[in-house]
């Protein structure tokens, strides 16, 4: 909820007392929106054509958009019975917590991780339970694999993970799974999959099918540039997805978002988008390695944002993360800052990774 905002109804105590998804905001003067971790680059080949085609608004989209569905199963081996379409991922998790953990049970994640994440049993009256990353910003897979209890229904797993950068490896995922329950839901949130470019990392489509209770989300919104379309879909048993489309809110995939994503998956769509993913990684290896030679602790980056710690999480740090923020805020360019943990900055257009470099060195400067 909204920070001293008081409602004039009666609501839940649980409700008011988690703070609301905050978007990223709009720059007011000029200079970059690295707060949101939005693709800098225009629409793919052939999905502005896509879109315009689209003269049918007055009809609902077409029932379950069997060739989307099918395209998306293949790249997994699977058919399309194995792949549910939302409003972006985050409709999905909220959907299979939502389905998977009723009043009393828990869901299980790291944190820091996606914002939206503590939020995701309210509906239910789930409890979240968090587990602390590793000193380097990774998930600790033997501490969640400890935490899990009779209670938990969910175990959520951000890889890359969001806002600090590294993915899982796959070894420690395999070892993981061996510890969870069979009839515990796994989620392996892969919103930032296409940026990976580390070869240990966990790659969904590897291990799919050696899990009954795991689920893959992806989306269209970060590395297919279809954030304002709110496109996104997960990847399993055809029966979790029964249960999750049980507590959907329908119709929520609109037909221009089906075309907007099928155009994306054509053959001259994947190449561009093959070589735009190539230069945000180079783009996000060259901030990273900048920022580290003005001796800050970034960790590893494999989505396409990199991550600035306070030193109270680690040395080698900014010393106030809501300061390093509003410098950037008067320089015209906006990040995502997180009180008391760090600086989220989104990797964006190529002149924008000098002013980063900038911003940051001057702030450092200042201490």
């Amino acid at each position: 909820m909204s920070d001293n905002v008081v409602p004039p109804v009666r609501f839940r105590a649980d409700v008011l007392a988690v703070p609301a998804y905050r978007q990223g905001a709009t720059p007011t003067k000029p200079g970059y929106k690295l707060s949101s971790n939005e693709n800098p680059f225009e629409p793919l080949p052939g999905v502005l054509d896509a879109i315009a085609q689209r003269s049918d608004i007055n009809r609902y989209a077409a029932v379950a958009m069997p060739e989307l569905r099918e395209t998306i199963g293949a790249e997994f081996g699977v058919d399309g019975t194995h792949v549910h379409l939302a409003a972006g991922s985050v409709a999905i998790l909220f959907q299979l917590v939502h389905a998977a953990a009723a009043a009393g049970d828990e869901y299980l994640h790291a944190w820091p991780s996606f914002e939206a994440y503590p939020s995701l049993g309210l509906a239910s009256g789930a409890v979240a339970s968090r587990v602390p990353l590793t000193p380097t910003a990774e998930h600790d897979l033997d501490a969640m694999a400890d935490a899990i209890t009779e209670r938990t229904r969910v175990v959520l797993l951000c890889s890359p993970n969001n806002p600090t950068g590294p993915a899982i490896r796959r070894a420690d995922f395999d070892r993981f799974m061996t510890r969870v329950p069979a009839d515990t839901l796994v989620v392996l949130d892969e919103a930032y999959r296409e940026f990976v470019t580390d070869p240990e990392a966990v790659r969904g489509e590897e291990v799919l099918r050696q899990h009954p209770n795991l689920v893959v989300l992806r989306t269209f919104s970060k590395a297919y540039g279809l954030a304002g379309l709110r496109i996104g879909y997960g990847v399993g048993d055809p029966a979790i997805f029964a249960a999750a489309a049980s507590v959907a809110i329908p119709l929520s995939v609109t037909g221009i978002a089906e075309s907007a994503a099928r155009a994306s998956l054509t053959p001259a769509a994947r190449a561009a988008h093959a070589e735009r993913v190539a230069a945000l990684a180079e783009r996000r290896d060259a901030l990273a390695a900048a920022l580290r030679e003005l001796g800050l602790a970034i960790p590893q980056a494999q989505a396409n944002f990199v991550w600035i710690p306070e030193t109270g999480q680690v040395p080698g740090g900014v010393a106030d993360a809501l300061a390093l923020a509003a410098d950037f805020s008067e320089a015209g360019t906006l990040v995502r800052p997180f009180a008391g943990v760090g600086v989220r900055v989104s990797v964006g257009e190529p002149e924008s990774v000098p002013v980063v470099i900038d911003i940051v060195r001057q702030h450092l400067a200042q201490r």
